[in-house]
């Protein structure tokens, strides 16, 4: 019996004073990111201008801009980012699948699906009914995936997993497509938000999608000790008294939580949920009562820096954020998969 398997939470030592210092430092950083998204933009605003927008609103054009654009946009960032993040370290330690990832095992792809092909079927939609539908095809698509991973030889292992999900993703994307080339008008409509662009996010977004990543949020916290047991394996979990099963449902309903809402927001946004799980374990290890709040900062404001790149790589052209995050992203997946699949 390996070393891992003989551990039992109650070892788990954490420098508390470090780590929260180390968090705190990280939230600072966030908000000096935030402040200087909201000061990007077409229009040029001085500083003084932004703090008066907030101090002693007039209702001047400049003020709307930062209050009604660049601030909802920018906290958009910071909430998508933070949901990704967070739903990305769920599933990687639910599943001991370092590749796991809401865009890699074709969540992401599942509620964008469902958008699609709600507006194809409906028209224009409310974002409310958007959101639910986006929740119910990231449902959808990780049964799926978790069903047809099994099947394989072993069960559900890492492997069959990323195997499943990306034959899944390879299947929702090419239906997309299908869809898409059929319905120019359904094309125009989504075209950017489909690539992950957070362009036109407004606060009505933010008000009607706060309250489910909310929920995603509070329920991934609440489990954070449980999910520190089941990373050391499921049959340690149990000999601990784990209620695995249950731990699984509710760790698969914030998850389904946390990926949905972003779609809704901000369109299939990658590789945020798989990268920050691990910049994060190299410094916390295995305690993901310190994983997750360390995962929403950082993806958090991961996801903020990306946009702001977006915005100034071309300026005054604008790229969707979604292609900022795979160009970092798809060369750490590649490695990844050699060095963690092999073994």
């Amino acid at each position: 019996m390996t070393r891992a398997t003989t551990a039992s939470p109650r070892n788990w030592k954490t420098p508390k004073i470090s780590v929260l210092g180390g968090l705190i430092l990280g939230i600072l950083l966030l908000l000096t990111c935030l402040v200087y998204s909201v000061t990007l933009g077409a229009a040029e605003i001085p500083i003084n201008k932004i703090l008066e927008s907030f101090i002693s609103f007039d209702g001047s054009y400049e003020h709307l801009i930062i209050q009604t654009v660049r601030l909802p946009r920018s906290l958009i960032a910071i909430l998508v980012g933070a949901a990704l993040a967070v739903s990305g370290a769920l599933m990687q330690g639910l599943t001991r699948n370092p590749l796991a990832d809401p865009g890699i095992l074709g969540i992401e792809s599942g509620a964008a699906l469902a958008v699609v092909a709600t507006i194809f079927v409906f028209g224009s939609s409310s974002l409310s009914v958007l959101t639910i539908v986006a929740l119910l095809g990231a449902a959808a698509t990780a049964i799926l995936v978790y069903c047809l991973g099994s099947l394989g030889k072993g069960g559900a292992t890492p492997l069959n997993l990323t195997v499943a999900g990306a034959a899944l993703t390879a299947l929702i994307s090419s239906l997309t497509t299908a869809i898409l080339i059929v319905s120019q008008r359904t094309l125009e409509e989504i075209r950017f938000w489909l690539a992950g662009s957070l362009s036109g996010r407004d606060v009505n977004i933010l008000v009607q999608v706060l309250p489910f990543v909310a929920i995603g949020l509070v329920i991934a916290f609440a489990v954070s000790r449980q999910i520190t047991t089941m990373s050391l394996g499921e049959d340690v979990a149990k000999s601990l008294g784990q209620q695995t099963g249950w731990i699984k449902i509710v760790t698969a309903i914030s998850v389904i939580l946390l990926a949905g809402s972003s779609v809704a927001m901000a369109g299939p946004i990658g590789f945020i949920g798989l990268i920050v799980p691990h910049i994060i374990r190299f410094f916390i290890k295995t305690d993901y009562r310190w994983i997750l709040p360390y995962s929403a900062v950082v993806g958090a404001t991961l996801l903020l820096i990306a946009d702001v790149a977006a915005r100034i790589l071309l300026k005054p052209q604008e790229l969707p954020v979604g292609v900022m995050t795979a160009l970092i992203g798809a060369p750490f997946f590649v490695y990844l998969a050699k060095s963690k699949v092999k073994k």
